[in-house]
């Protein structure tokens, strides 16, 4: 079979793009912006890649395509898409190609949540493969230990990201409910998505229709400590339960809980030790779910911590990218204030008393909105300084991050930006880049003007 993908270039599409490959389709793609890594890793595949949305690839690359599989980047107006619709080609969603193609045979892993689905997913993939168990994936970034974000293997086991964003044009849904997971982790549930999502409550809807899809047979190992997913739950819930958190977490106390010494427990009794390079509480969360989940297909507790203390964490997860002169720049991709919170968090546990430069890009259509502006000096209460770019914003960046003082600078210009950060840190200081974008390849100026200015 010929697939043509659009928007082929993003993370999950790209993953798809490469699963579709292993599995002996034909795949071309096209893109808006055609740039590395991903084209180099498709291209390495020997997918075919066009830049653009021109119509005209339903005579050339796309001429003999049995199948469109569509992306959620694209929307009514594109002109490729038209020309598909108006031409009556076949079109699927990402989503729906995966689930009826690869995911239906399988024994499916889904990491849902607000935060931490990357970390935690590529963690249950990497247990399982210390286990021997080969699993495919498709993660929304690159784990260090496989190198690569997707891959499709004859193991009965799947991990996914299970992504609460909407599904494609024609299917508003959320992409999870169509995985169908036996084993499904809730990590935590806050607001997000204010582009189409009016409110909280929208999203536990969808939350709850993806515990609708989960047999009775399967589990849902969930966070203990979110009331959201406690609401999530008391809608309905069909199927094996088990609860994380902390061991201080008050109330009935959570199946599965860590200690702040690492040391894990389930009803109480201890498992074993987390010992891993992973900064921060939340991280050790993100293990005690990814452990609770492997336990379902199998995995004894011993296993997955031995696999988590090999763990090399993801790209672009607190992502150490160089360091010049006693300067370390880190790249993450945080950009939801409690993610911003978080990661920071972990960082100043890390880096103790040495100062944090915290250089955020706010990015996302949900910070591009504004919606969670009120709670950015919050987020970044931890840094020693906030240096934040605002280019293509249509909100006060300046007003929103006030309450910091004079610690918070905002700037429009990149280049002007990474010369106020350059001639800002001194030996010993930690520089935490922030965004879900390339930042404009602010990591490697940083890097070449510290090593220059030195």
């Amino acid at each position: 079979m010929h697939l043509h993908i659009l928007g082929i270039c993003g993370t999950f599409m790209g993953g798809i793009a490469a699963i579709a490959k292993r599995a002996g389709h034909t795949v071309t793609g096209c893109d808006a912006n055609v740039y590395p890594p991903m084209s180099t890793q498709l291209e390495a595949l020997g997918i075919g890649l066009i830049e653009g949305w021109d119509p005209a690839q339903l005579t050339a690359a796309a001429k003999d395509a049995d199948a469109f599989v569509i992306g959620n980047v694209v929307s009514r107006g594109n002109p490729l898409l038209e020309a598909i619709l108006n031409a009556g080609r076949p079109y699927v969603s990402g989503p729906q190609w995966l689930s009826e193609n690869v995911l239906r045979d399988k024994w499916v892993l889904a990491v849902a949540g607000t935060h931490g689905k990357t970390t935690t997913a590529a963690m249950l993939a990497s247990i399982l493969e210390h286990a021997k168990l080969a699993p495919g994936f498709l993660i929304g970034g690159v784990p260090v230990d496989f190198g690569v974000s997707a891959r499709l293997t004859e193991s009965p086991f799947f991990v996914i990201e299970a992504d609460e964003y909407d599904t494609a044009f024609f299917d508003k849904r959320s992409k999870f409910v169509h995985y169908r997971p036996r084993t499904a982790i809730l990590n935590n549930l806050e607001y997000d998505h204010a582009d189409i999502f009016p409110d909280l409550a929208a999203i536990e809807t969808q939350f709850h229709h993806l515990v609708r899809t989960v047999p009775g047979t399967g589990r849902i190992v969930v966070n203990g400590g979110e009331a959201s997913l406690a609401r999530v739950l008391a809608r309905g819930c069909w199927s094996e339960v088990e609860r994380f958190g902390f061991a201080e977490v008050p109330g009935t106390g959570p199946d599965w809980t860590i200690a702040v010494d690492g040391t894990i427990l389930l009803g109480g009794a201890a498992q074993g030790t987390l010992a891993f390079g992973q900064a921060g509480r939340h991280n050790q969360l993100n293990a005690l779910a990814a452990i609770a989940a492997a336990r379902h297909v199998g995995v004894p507790v011993a296993v997955s911590l031995a696999a988590l203390s090999a763990f090399r964490g993801v790209r672009r997860r607190m992502e150490t990218r160089g360091v010049v002169n006693g300067v370390t720049v880190y790249d993450d991709f945080a950009h939801h204030p409690t993610a911003i919170a978080t990661t920071l968090d972990g960082l100043r546990r890390k880096a103790g008393g040495a100062r944090i430069l915290a250089v955020l890009e706010p990015r996302s259509n949900t910070m591009k909105l504004g919606a969670m502006k009120d709670a950015l000096p919050g987020s970044l209460a931890a840094a020693d300084r906030v240096f934040c770019y605002a280019a293509n914003l249509g909100w006060d960046v300046a007003g929103a991050l006030a309450p910091l003082g004079a610690k918070a600078v905002v700037q429009q210009d990149l280049e002007a930006l990474v010369a106020m950060i350059v001639a800002e840190a001194k030996p010993g200081d930690h520089v935490l880049v922030m965004s879900n974008g390339g930042f404009g390849g602010i990591h490697d100026k940083l890097l070449a003007r510290l090593a220059a200015d030195r």
